[in-house]
């Protein structure tokens, strides 16, 4: 692995950019998303798996800026839906669905459901010329019954982690970030990168 001064997150979505930078601010390492490649392209998400889709942003991020990249990808599993949304999270209410429409389609379909339990998992995926290197987080918890929350994104505002009465878009970002799947994903990659970063000369 060669010496990591840069990396690029490869998202554009701000709050999740927000969170990984503040999990990795430890790290002596610059960071940049993909509002500093405006040209970059844009990846079309079509694997069948949260790690297939994660590898492949990253690799083809990586390629068109010639930096070290990460990239996840985040499915909600919910038990009652047999699973589902999972890798589909992001286009669960149509292809050019938004995160309020994705919510609403929710709580339609678990509309007087009692067993709400369910799960964030998080993939991710660094790639580093021709390696890739893959962590992953769960964090368990149950789907509310309705909206609650200003903060967060995505499904924030109706998933209450385990050992909480609070939706993640009621807590803050540094309490979110001490129990969250994604958190879990990147402090396994930054203690990962501290290791490669003292072993490198």
């Amino acid at each position: 692995m060669r010496k990591l001064t840069e990396m690029v997150v490869a998202s554009g979505n701000r709050g999740k950019v927000r969170e990984i930078e503040m999990l990795l601010k430890d790290l002596p390492v610059r960071t940049l998303s993909l509002d500093d490649f405006p040209d970059a392209p844009a990846v079309n998400e079509d694997q069948s798996t949260l790690e297939g889709n994660a590898i492949k942003k990253a690799r083809e991020i990586a390629q068109f800026t010639e930096l070290p990249t990460v990239a996840d990808d985040t499915g909600l599993e919910v038990d009652a839906l047999d699973g589902r949304p999972g890798v589909l999270s992001a286009r669960y209410a149509g292809p050019d669905s938004d995160s309020k429409a994705n919510r609403a389609l929710m709580l339609v379909e678990l509309e007087g459901v009692e067993q709400r339990s369910a799960r964030f998992r998080t993939v991710t995926a660094y790639v580093d010329e021709d390696e890739v290197y893959i962590f992953e987080g769960v964090c368990e918890g149950v789907i509310a019954t309705t909206e609650r929350g200003e903060n967060g994104f995505g499904y924030d505002s109706i998933f209450i982690p385990e050992g909480d009465s609070r939706t993640f878009a009621e807590m803050s970002s540094e309490e979110k970030n001490q129990i969250s799947h994604r958190s879990e994903a990147f402090k396994a990659f930054a203690a990962f990168l501290d290791s490669e970063i003292s072993s490198t000369p």
